[in-house]
């Protein structure tokens, strides 16, 4: 993975993630301006599958201050470059299993713009809850343990 610009904050938290892969992204010259500049959010983005092309829905590229008429809706549908093998997999996924695709980051590669997928199963608010308090049980272990190792000295 290269240059992080942007992440999805809800991603891992309302998905359990199966399986990562990486896609390209198809954008137009004053939208990879605007991600240069780290003016993306991909909070409420998702990924479709639709008459056998990959589309990412819901991500906001603000517009390029210096686009004129050049830019584009923030908020356009923008396609996925993936392989045919790899669009079958994921059509298969997502109607047996009830999978989302759920974009987890976006990056720079090579001076190309590629999105991480995840394959992700929705957590339920019952999952999340424990997963919170598994992190609160953790990070007080963590305070207690260093606390004790600092006492012995």
């Amino acid at each position: 993975m290269g240059k992080e610009i942007a992440k999805n904050p809800v991603a891992k938290h309302n998905y359990t993630i199966i399986d990562t892969m990486e896609a390209g992204i198809v954008l137009t010259g004053t939208e990879i301006k605007s991600i240069r500049k780290g003016r993306v959010n991909m909070k409420n983005s998702y990924a479709i599958i639709k008459d056998g092309e990959c589309f990412l829905l819901g991500m906001h590229i603000s517009p390029y201050e210096q686009g004129n008429i050049f830019n584009k809706d923030p908020l356009r549908s923008r396609k996925l470059l993936l392989t045919k093998r790899e669009i079958y997999k994921l059509t298969g996924l997502i109607k047996q299993q009830g999978i989302s695709l759920v974009p987890i980051s976006m990056y720079f590669k090579n001076n190309y713009v590629k999105i991480e997928l995840g394959l992700g199963k929705g957590k339920k608010l019952y999952d999340k809850r424990r997963e919170e308090a598994e992190k609160d049980d953790n990070l007080y272990i963590r305070r207690y343990m260093l606390e004790k190792n600092n006492q012995d000295y």
